[in-house]
């Protein structure tokens, strides 16, 4: 019960604006596992596709990692500067850092506890992780060649001013890349809202059956890692959070009642 109540007032921007920095903020603080790096559902590719090779040690991370590896290969962004907009733990920017080359990456997120974890945790000499806050950038314009975010713009109070702030702070041919996930009566709502924000559409795809594959496909890996880190009173928290299968974001992408996507804009 109190878990759906908390998805109904995520409805409205005031409260998201006032919930999801204390969450972030007291799961990074409480739980500063080290092997704990992403925080989205996970991406298979279709069978045709080849996968990333991965280093041993970052093949336990393999599904959340494939979410950044094929959304960010839509563009080439080798020698490109590059900002994450929510990038939580830092696991996604630090793979994109190490194993696609850009001439650099930020990770910006609002959680102060994150950046610090973050920054401790994951160490290249083009990364570095800072606090700030999606509707007001801390960028001068026209600083990067490309922006990322992924499966964070549910928690903006104002998508609009997010997207207006990632407009400003592209340089001109400058790239776009989002992820995220919307029920089917506000998804029409968020891509209307993205192309008005004056960037160009490049491409998109809905992605819900890759993610479900990969929430499969990671499920036992997940459950054990809960069940090894987690408290048995908040097991069946973190197995809803973390979306292992059968939980009600594995039903509802399922189910068509959550659509998850991608789009690749670009400035003109």
């Amino acid at each position: 019960m109190l878990a759906k109540i908390f998805l109904e007032l995520t409805e409205f921007p005031w409260f998201r604006r006032i919930a999801w920095k204390p969450i972030y903020n007291r799961l990074a603080k409480n739980f500063p596992f080290d092997d704990w790096v992403f925080m989205n559902y996970g991406f298979e590719p279709d069978e045709q596709v080849a996968r990333p090779e991965l280093s041993e040690a970052d093949e336990p991370d393999r599904y959340p990692l494939q979410l950044y590896h094929f959304l960010v290969t839509q563009t080439d962004i080798e020698g490109k500067t590059m900002l994450e907009i929510g990038s939580g733990r830092g696991g996604g920017a630090s793979y994109i850092a190490r194993y696609l080359k850009p001439t650099s990456i930020t990770g910006m997120d609002i959680a102060d506890n994150a950046v610090a974890f973050a920054n401790k945790r994951h160490k290249s000499p083009n990364l570095g992780y800072v606090t700030g806050n999606a509707e007001q950038i801390p960028f001068e314009d026209g600083r990067f060649d490309v922006v990322i975010n992924v499966e964070s713009s549910h928690a903006y109070g104002s998508v609009a001013n997010f997207f207006a702030e990632v407009k400003r702070v592209l340089r001109p041919g400058g790239y776009f890349l989002i992820t995220d996930m919307r029920d089917p009566k506000n998804l029409a709502t968020f891509e209307q809202t993205l192309l008005g924000s004056g960037l160009s559409l490049v491409a998109k795809k809905v992605i819900s059956e890759n993610v479900v594959q990969a929430i499969a496909l990671e499920d036992d890996m997940k459950r054990a890692r809960i069940r090894r880190q987690i408290p048995a009173r908040y097991v069946k928290f973190f197995e809803e959070f973390g979306g292992v299968k059968g939980s009600q974001i594995d039903e509802d992408l399922r189910s068509g009642k959550l659509i998850y996507f991608w789009y690749v804009l670009q400035k003109k």
